[in-house]
C-alpha cells in the first residue's frame, strides 16, 4: 500500500510508522482515501464492529450521494465528526460535500449532527460553515449547553465580546457549572473590561 505519508493524516499527527493490515478498518479507509469506493465497501461490509457499519453507510452516501444504508444514532455520535475532519484534512473536499449533504438526513436520526458538523469546520477555522451549522443546531436545538460554548468560541474568533459573552451566559443558565464555560466566561470578562 503505497503511502505519501507528508501529505497525509490518518487520525494521528504522526503517520510514519503507521502500519495497516489488510482488510482492517484502516484499509477500508485508505481505500477512501485512494478513491477506491468499491474496495472500502468490500471491507466494511466483510467486517463486524460498529465502525465498520459506519463505513458501510460512509461509503455509500459518499458513491452515490445519497444513502443506500443509514447510519444509527450511536455511529452518527461517535463517528461522524472524527469522519468530517478526516477528509477534511486529507482534502477530500468532494467526500466533505457529500458527507455534509446528508446532514439534514443524519439530523432526523440525530438531533445533535449539525452541532457535531459545527466542531469540525470551528476546529478548522472554517468560521463561517461553522457558523452555519451552529445556527441550525440552535433552531433544532436551542438547549444544548455546549452548543452556546461553542458559538461563544466563535464570537470570540470574530472579536464579538458582546455576543461571546451573551452565548456563555446562555451555556451557563443551561449547565451553571460547566468549567470550559466558566473560564471562558471570565477571559471574555478580563477582555470586556
Amino acid at each position: 500500500m503505497g503511502i505519501n505519508k507528508e501529505n497525509f493524516f490518518f487520525f494521528y499527527k504522526d503517520c510514519s510508522d503507521l502500519e495497516i493490515f489488510p482488510n482492517s478498518v484502516e484499509h477500508a479507509y485508505l481505500a477512501i482515501l485512494n478513491e477506491d469506493l468499491y474496495k472500502a465497501h468490500q471491507i466494511f461490509s466483510k467486517l463486524d464492529s460498529p465502525r465498520s457499519h459506519w463505513g458501510d453507510a460512509l461509503v455509500s452516501i459518499l458513491s452515490d450521494g445519497w444513502m443506500t444504508k443509514r447510519p444509527t444514532y450511536f455511529q452518527i455520535r461517535n463517528f461522524m465528526e472524527i469522519d468530517t475532519d478526516f477528509l477534511l484534512k486529507n482534502q477530500k473536499i468532494d467526500y466533505v460535500e457529500q458527507l455534509l449533504g446528508a446532514l439534514e438526513i443524519f439530523s432526523k436520526i440525530n438531533s445533535q449532527t449539525y452541532k457535531f458538523a459545527a466542531r469540525v469546520m470551528l476546529e478548522n477555522n472554517l468560521l463561517q460553515a461553522a457558523y452555519t451549522y451552529m445556527e441550525e443546531a440552535k433552531r433544532i436545538y436551542y438547549q444544548d449547553p455546549e452548543l452556546h460554548y461553542m458559538l461563544a468560541k466563535y464570537f470570540i474568533e470574530r472579536k464579538n465580546f458582546e455576543k461571546a459573552y451573551f452565548s456563555v451566559k446562555e451555556c451557563l443558565n443551561l449547565l451553571p457549572d460547566y468549567y470550559p464555560a466558566l473560564c471562558l466566561k471570565q477571559k471574555i470578562e478580563e477582555n470586556i473590561i
